[in-house]
């Protein structure tokens, strides 16, 4: 218990240091500044596996794993959820772009987007171990679902509809919204109406998708290990590093148009592993190896050639300031 305590603790030193020192102005980093913060995260996620090994050697966490065998999980679980996040920045580029929002307030929208990303995570990876330890037939219903996701990557286009997104209907229902954006505010208060802003708007909708994307997410992982602490911490470190992520790609977003083939890919073999698991698991460094260079090589591929055609996406560019927009009538507010 006092290692889950002292691991919230550092991710929440993190978080508030992220929030509070690197980023207390609405600002939009350049692409300089965002490969360093991603550079940044990822040196962490990764030093992370050394604790990783230690915690486990020393017998801190119970478990029947050797420090080693905990730290290429730990670094095998850490490659795809970054992988799988890869794919989830196209998304939320895609959300930004249909919402128009200012590029200096799409920073705020990705830090509380994240928060909210880890917590549904947290709940959603304690019920995956939970049902892979009681039922072992999980493992073939996790391994359909990747197959299926796989194949679903490979043949779908992500397509953005707020109109008949079904938490955004009820959202409708609960406040009024407006059509200007106010500032950094998700809420304003005119005339006694409490009314959402478009920029809340934008904030349900990338909830909602990485939550879709948790189930792709989060049995990958458990493909790898079921280990409640491994998984979690892995999961941590790929999310944390996902707004700077975000800013780095989403100006060259469509120079990746291979990616999703190596995230199919990357789906396919965790897919087929927990099918095969009780006949043949391949030693930890062999995942780490085929889900490295399946990687690798839908980067390099796609930086190599050409992109296919893509839609046209605002890039994360500052924007000028504007004056305060008119206060909408409270009769209009849900127009």
């Amino acid at each position: 218990m006092l290692i889950w305590i002292s691991f919230v603790v550092f991710i929440l030193v993190l978080v508030a240091i992220d929030l509070g020192v690197l980023n207390r102005k609405n600002h939009v980093p350049s692409t300089r500044e965002a490969l360093g913060y991603t550079l940044l995260w990822a040196t962490i996620g990764l030093s992370f596996s050394l604790v990783v090994r230690y915690i486990f050697d020393k017998g801190i966490i119970e478990s029947d794993l050797t420090g080693g065998t905990a730290m290429l999980k730990y670094l095998t679980g850490y490659l795809v959820e970054l992988s799988l996040s890869m794919d989830n920045v196209f998304v939320i580029a895609l959300i930004f772009s249909y919402f128009q929002v200012p590029g200096k307030y799409q920073h705020r929208v990705l830090f509380w987007g994240i928060l909210g990303a880890l917590f549904f995570r947290g709940v959603m990876i304690f019920l995956g171990v939970f049902l892979l330890e009681k039922f072992a037939f999980m493992f073939y219903v996790f391994g359909l679902i990747l197959l299926y996701s796989a194949y679903k990557m490979l043949n779908t286009s992500e397509e953005i509809l707020p109109s008949k997104n079904p938490v955004i209907l009820w959202l409708k229902r609960l406040f009024p919204i407006t059509k200007e954006y106010y500032g950094e505010h998700f809420f304003i208060r005119r005339r006694h109406v409490l009314a959402a802003t478009p920029l809340f708007v934008a904030l349900v909708m990338v909830e909602t998708t990485d939550i879709v994307f948790a189930f792709d997410s989060i049995p990958a992982i458990l493909g790898i290990t079921t280990d409640p602490f491994l998984v979690f911490s892995s999961n941590v470190f790929a999310i944390l590093g996902l707004r700077s992520l975000y800013f780095v790609l989403a100006a060259m977003i469509n120079r990746f148009g291979y990616l999703r083939y190596s995230l199919a890919g990357i789906l396919f073999f965790v897919g087929v592993k927990m099918f095969i698991h009780d006949l043949w698991t391949p030693p930890e460094w062999v995942s780490l190896a085929v889900i490295a260079l399946l990687l690798g090589a839908g980067i390099g591929i796609s930086l190599a050639q050409p992109a296919p055609a893509g839609p046209e996406l605002m890039a994360p560019t500052e924007q000028e300031e504007e004056e305060e927009p008119e206060v909408i009538p409270e009769e209009k507010l849900n127009s």
